[in-house]
């Protein structure tokens, strides 16, 4: 985050989004172009700049007003900018998990919820990882990353902070949606472990021997 401490609102409006993963001090660029979302949008510039990203439950789908995960992630708008076809380009900067306390009755075009951010009070703190292999993870990125046509710049990765490497790869790896609400919901130092295992498993699945193995 930039260091401003936002206040946490006790109403939210939320964007469910199938296998999109926010997390806190994370930064996620969203086009939205759905009315729903664009009202949502011009809402949310006008009360705090807030918005709950939240994932429908697994297999339910975006369209409509699909069942939700329990968890998920408010984000501020921090850039904003209109495309001139009629889409909105925004930036959200992760600010603290939250989960449903109680989804509100519907009264526009899209959903609101009272957030409970009780769980999550340590999610607005720069959070170390003390032992955690970083250098072991950057060395397997870049296979993993190649594998899965994801192009990023991991010159500078090993002076990032580990936590913050941890969940940027959280973020833009292309993992399943359970697998994304799983990092969302694991405390930093269980997501750092779990991200290392879903690499390495993801490493194994696509080796030549693993494929050979299974004829």
């Amino acid at each position: 985050m930039t260091g401003v401490a936002h206040t946490l609102p006790d109403r939210l409006p939320l964007f469910p989004l199938t296998g999109m993963l926010l997390l806190p001090r994370g930064v996620l660029p969203l086009n939205v172009f759905e009315p729903r979302y664009l009202a949502l949008t011009e809402a949310a510039l006008g009360a705090g700049r807030m918005i709950g990203m939240i994932q429908p439950l697994d297999g339910k789908g975006d369209a409509g007003d699909p069942p939700l995960y329990k968890t998920g992630c408010a984000g501020r708008i921090v850039e904003f900018r209109e495309s001139g076809d009629g889409r909105y380009l925004i930036s959200l900067e992760g600010v603290a998990r939250f989960d449903v306390a109680e989804e509100l009755p519907k009264t526009e075009l899209f959903r609101r919820a009272r957030p409970d951010w009780a769980r999550y009070a340590g999610d607005r703190e720069e959070t170390d990882l003390p032992g955690f292999d970083a250098a072991g993870l950057i060395d397997k990125l870049t296979p993993f990353l190649r594998r899965h046509r994801v192009k990023a710049d991991l010159s500078a990765a090993a002076s990032v902070p580990a936590m913050r490497l941890v969940d940027a790869v959280a973020m833009m790896a292309p993992f399943a949606p359970v697998e994304k609400q799983a990092l969302l919901e694991a405390a930093p130092a269980e997501r750092a472990q779990l991200l290392t295992k879903l690499v390495d498993m993801a490493l194994l699945s696509s080796a030549p021997d693993a494929a050979s193995a299974r004829h």
